[in-house]
């Protein structure tokens, strides 16, 4: 829709919801008034939920599309996918928030799609979103069929009391299987086969009955308008313009611009300088009632100061409680992030300073290491979040870095009674001082077909789980429940995962506290110096196997130099592997045409001499492969 220009009403251009111009003010006040007429029995707040590639985001398209939300011109694939990693991987990294509106049997009603993300490494953030609707519509895919995160997803929606809408979608493939995943959905849900929608992303079938259904089946937001303000943020996002953009559900009250608002977690208080509702783009309103999903924007700077889950209300007339189940983001999974070139490293610093203005889940620290130089150490949510700060720094700021070990954080105890937080091996205590060391433990569910029992039981016993349930949900598919370490989960356990099973088994986790552990600090040493990037933490009993892998690792990249290279594997003083680069050697003696076997005995004892002395002051150069090889050691 073209933007009117100053003149936009009378040269006969429709008004766009945001225009500012002085002629189309009046078209912007009747707007607001016919927003403040539309009773709350008339909106509609749901999520999708679904397991990674059931197709969210391609219905999600479908739901705009009907709706007339989006205009044909600006139709495309994943249209809240905004990002160019989001589009390539087929996943949803950020949730984004739309609302549709929709006429069905003579009555106008506002949709309110809150999309989330799928992969496990956001649950949080899908918890919050789900927290700010009442319905949800679950769905399937006819072919897959349940997987771990439905499951996951749908519990969290079932804890909050929404309302659930089975989809089976995909319902057009060859290889759907829609009568058997039906039954699966009556089993998992308990709701009727007549209530389960098939519907098909791609061609639009079944789109109109659930427009229909999130009508009919979703409750209407409860609320008192009179109330004092009481709004949940679940999404902010940062504009380079204006700072960050923070998405809330009101629940009770409203909210209008200019006034003084607080965010309750953080204490912060602010001016609402531009509130309004989210269309695909921001329609701005003068006022947000109970029951709506809406933006504000107060010139906030800082995204730490806007968390996910926080409660917004009035500074003046503030709400008696606040909204439950806010928690701050913890990273799971720590690395570090070093540039090539010693001389980025400014220019790394603020590179992943703007990337955390539009993700406050990533924390950051200076570091230094003998090996590297100067870095950071970053934590992330999960192998999926620290993969995608990786790719973003790559393309968006044209950074080459190279990532250490990762790591999770563990809790030590020491002999006096102190306790603290271990999140790098360099940070691990004198053993003597140690009383105990813990480390986060999962609860895996990985759900499968019957034939990879075998394979996938060995895999994750091997990772030190514990089976604590198997169960039947078909008569070829089984759901297995797991106690496991979380550090064994971080290097590449979801890749094993996927070939053992052909790609059939879904993994879904979620951390169930800390345990003792018997845990020690690897280090490698070349030539007796450690070098601090490849040290680890590890279980004891994994240590020999670890150690051993990488001095063969390293043996087979590190360039043959003048003098011999030890490389070795440590345990405080003990070593526990060892391998030796052999020396390139200069044939000294080939000047030599007979003569006395002393002359070369001479000159080779010269020689020995040499590469001693050169081994005590020669540098080791690392290639940037060794550290990448560390961790795809098998």
């Amino acid at each position: 829709m073209p933007r009117a220009e100053s003149n936009g009403a009378q040269s006969g251009v429709e008004c766009v919801d945001f225009c500012s111009c002085k002629i189309c003010s009046p078209h912007r006040e009747r707007i607001s008034i016919e927003y403040l007429r539309r009773p709350m029995e008339h909106i509609r707040n749901f999520c999708i939920i679904a397991h990674i590639d059931h197709g969210k985001s391609t219905l999600a398209d479908r739901l705009l599309e009907y709706t007339k939300t989006i205009s044909a011109r600006d139709l495309q694939a994943q249209v809240l996918d905004d990002m160019d990693l989001e589009r390539e991987r087929g996943i949803t990294i950020k949730s984004h928030a739309i609302q549709m509106s929709y006429s069905l049997n003579g009555k106008d009603y506002i949709l309110n799609l809150i999309d989330t993300p799928g992969h496990v490494d956001f649950s949080y953030e899908v918890s919050r979103s789900i927290a700010a609707c009442e319905g949800a519509l679950l769905i399937v895919d006819a072919a897959q069929g349940i997987q771990a995160q439905t499951i996951s997803n749908l519990y969290l929606a079932l804890e909050n009391d929404l309302h659930i809408i089975p989809v089976l979608n995909k319902i057009d493939l060859p290889s759907a299987e829609p009568e058997l995943v039906k039954d699966q959905i009556v089993d998992l849900v308990g709701c009727k086969r007549e209530e389960i929608i098939p519907a098909s992303g791609k061609t639009g079938m079944g789109v109109f009955d659930i427009l229909a259904a999130i009508i009919e089946r979703v409750p209407a937001p409860k609320g008192d308008p009179k109330a004092p303000l009481k709004a949940l943020i679940f999404d902010s996002v940062f504009n380079s313009f204006r700072g960050i953009i923070a998405y809330f559900r009101v629940f009770d009250g409203e909210i209008r611009t200019n006034e003084q608002v607080k965010f309750v977690a953080t204490g912060m208080e602010y001016k609402a300088d531009e509130i309004g509702i989210l269309k695909l783009e921001k329609s701005p309103r003068d006022v947000v009632r109970a029951g709506d999903v809406g933006y504000i924007i107060s010139g906030i700077k800082e995204a730490r100061e806007v968390k996910v889950g926080d409660t917004l209300t009035h500074t003046a007339r503030m709400c008696a409680v606040a909204i439950t189940g806010f928690e701050d983001v913890k990273p799971m999974v720590f690395a570090g992030i070093y540039p090539v070139d010693t001389d980025e490293y400014e220019e790394l610093r603020t590179s992943i300073e703007k990337l955390q203005l539009n993700d406050a889940s990533l924390v950051f620290e200076p570091e230094s290491s003998a090996a590297l130089g100067f870095g950071f150490r970053c934590g992330f949510l999960g192998m999926l979040h620290m993969e995608i700060i990786q790719e973003r720094l790559e393309r968006e700021f044209n950074m080459t870095v190279i990532t250490t070990v990762p790591n999770v954080s563990y809790r030590a105890y020491l002999t006096n009674g102190e306790e603290f937080d271990v999140n790098n091996p360099s940070d691990f205590p004198d053993p003597s001082k140690l009383d105990r060391i813990e480390e986060p433990y999962i609860k895996a569910t990985i759900i499968t077909k019957s034939e990879y029992i075998g394979a996938i039981m060995t895999l994750c016993i091997g990772k030190r789980g514990h089976i604590l349930n198997q169960s039947y949900l078909t008569t070829d598919r089984v759901e297995m429940t797991f106690d496991m370490p979380m550090a064994e989960i971080v290097f590449d356990f979801y890749d094993k995962l996927k070939s053992i099973s052909k790609g059939y088994a879904s993994f879904d986790y979620h951390q169930i506290g800390y345990r003792a552990s018997d845990l020690v600090r690897l280090d490698i040493r070349l030539n007796g110096e450690p070098v601090d990037a490849l040290s680890a933490l590890i279980h004891r009993d994994h240590s020999f196997t670890f150690g051993k892998k990488i001095c063969e690792k390293l043996k087979e990249l590190i360039t043959r130099q003048q003098f011999e290279i030890i490389i070795q594997a440590a345990i405080g003083a003990k070593i526990i592997a060892r391998e030796t680069v052999k020396a390139l050697r200069k044939d000294v003696t080939a000047k030599c045409y007979g003569g006395d076997i002393s002359r070369k005995r001479k000159l080779l004892e010269k020689q020995k001499e040499g590469k001693k002395r050169m081994r005590q002051v020669g540098n080791v150069e690392i290639p940037q492969q060794a550290f990448l090889a560390v961790l795809k050691l098998d």
